[in-house]
């Protein structure tokens, strides 16, 4: 594999405490007369609140643990660690204080996957939905097809477990230490979810209710997933659930599949019986490599969240802005937010922004919004929603020569790593933690 090959491959794959006085949550607004989805009519994304919070890297995902703190999925990027930093393919952070003064550290305990030893042709596991039940930690990881002619698609999911918090990991059938299987090892046996139809539910996203999933209102833990990864698919949104002590057993998985004239949710043992609970836009999924090596940007991948004081579940979800050519980021992505009064909707959209230019810039490449579930207002009128932005992805296509010549003048692993932060940084500053304030108004 050539140096400029290597580098875009590693490189690019896609993939708190309670709120106070200061932690840039505004006042109470004028309380709803209603609780639920109907009490809310649109949303404001709040101006001059468009706030960078640094690292290097994306994905985003958030859970909240039992001492107010927030975990964060970071992928592709060395996070907040200063040079020279390990590139991580996925590593788990904790995030301590508001947006405007957040503070960052590694759970330390969080196995490393360190891309620099990662070996030759090997799959890559990308951290996607991460949630806090108790002291127990789970987190589920996507891998990919291995495909040279086309973006490569999302084939499986993988289940690691934390039954101290975070300061020891397991496979999910309970054996350590965490192992990355080989694609000869990959399987239905070792992982949830593993060349389904489709691959569907390879891309998984939790529902988050509360910190540690103490505000759970039945004793389930819900989690959304996809239904392939080519349009037509990708933008149906599938839902499992399980109970909360039972996510570790795939037996115990029951899929939605349709609802019952009250609007209630039929569930079946049988993934054949998925239904889905949502359809997205068409339109919005690559479908050609911009990249040698690029693979199918997990567009509507959704964010849920219950915000308890009002009674209702939010949704943000984005797809991918492609170019007449099928390209990734050839456009600004769609952006979406969604009420709903039940895990399965159904979902009343309150938001729709077909060129999301967040604090109005028009460069902007945004994608994989996450509503923040530990910056969510006491009152619930308002939250935080994080991004990563990728302006500046062509401009960095087009200068290959460039970054061939200043990736060459790096004599070992660590130099290598502080080239490419810097180039990373130069030509994609967005490429790192964004996050702004929705305001939520009455309807």
């Amino acid at each position: 594999m050539n140096r400029r090959r290597d580098f875009l491959r590693q490189s690019l794959a896609f993939g708190l405490t309670s709120c106070v006085a200061g932690a840039g949550i505004p006042p109470a607004l004028a309380a709803p007369s209603r609780r639920g989805s109907s009490s809310i009519g649109h949303v404001v994304p709040a101006k001059g609140t468009v706030t960078r919070l640094g690292g290097l890297g994306d994905g985003y995902k958030m859970t909240v643990v039992g001492d107010g703190r927030q975990i964060v999925v970071v992928n592709d990027g060395p996070g907040w660690v200063p040079p020279p930093a390990t590139f991580f393919s996925t590593r788990l952070w904790t995030v301590d204080g508001p947006p405007q003064s957040a503070r960052f550290a590694q759970l330390a305990g969080y196995p490393i996957v360190d891309r620099a030893a990662h070996p030759e042709g090997a799959p890559h596991y990308y951290g996607h939905g991460v949630i806090a039940i108790g002291q127990n930690i789970y987190q589920a990881l996507a891998t990919l097809d291995h495909a040279e002619d086309r973006p490569r698609r999302w084939t499986g999911a993988k289940l690691i477990h934390s039954p101290d918090g975070g300061a020891t990991w397991r496979n999910g059938d309970g054996s350590s230490p965490v192992v990355w299987e080989d694609w000869s090892a990959q399987s239905r046996e070792r992982f949830p979810f593993f060349n389904e139809p489709d691959g569907c539910f390879s891309l998984l996203a939790f529902l988050q209710q509360g910190g540690a999933s103490g505000a759970d209102r039945d004793g389930y833990v819900y989690a959304y997933g996809l239904n392939g990864s080519v349009d037509g698919l990708m933008n149906q949104l599938m839902l499992f659930r399980v109970e909360k002590d039972r996510l570790l057993d795939r037996n115990a998985y029951r899929f939605f599949a349709g609802r019952t004239r009250g609007g209630g949710a039929q569930w079946s043992a049988d993934i054949a019986s998925r239904q889905p609970i949502h359809s997205f836009p068409l339109g919005w999924v690559n479908s050609a490599n911009l990249f040698p090596g690029d693979l199918v940007v997990e567009s509507w991948l959704p964010s849920v969240v219950w915000n308890a004081p009002l009674g209702l579940y939010m949704m943000a979800s984005a797809g991918i802005g492609c170019a007449p050519d099928g390209t990734a980021f050839g456009k600004p992505s769609y952006l979406g937010l969604w009420v709903a009064d039940h895990p399965w909707g159904p979902w009343r959209q309150i938001h729709e922004d077909r060129a999301w230019l967040p604090d109005g810039d028009s460069a902007a490449r945004a994608y994989a919004p996450q509503i923040a579930p530990g910056w969510l207002a006491p009152d619930g009128r308002s939250f935080w929603l994080v991004w990563a932005d990728l302006a500046g992805l062509r401009a960095f296509g087009r200068d290959e020569a460039l970054v061939d010549a200043e990736m060459s003048k790096a004599r070992d692993a660590s130099e290598k790593t502080v080239i490419e932060a810097e180039i990373l940084r130069r030509y994609m500053p967005g490429f790192a933690m964004n996050a702004q304030r929705i305001d939520l108004l009455q309807g």
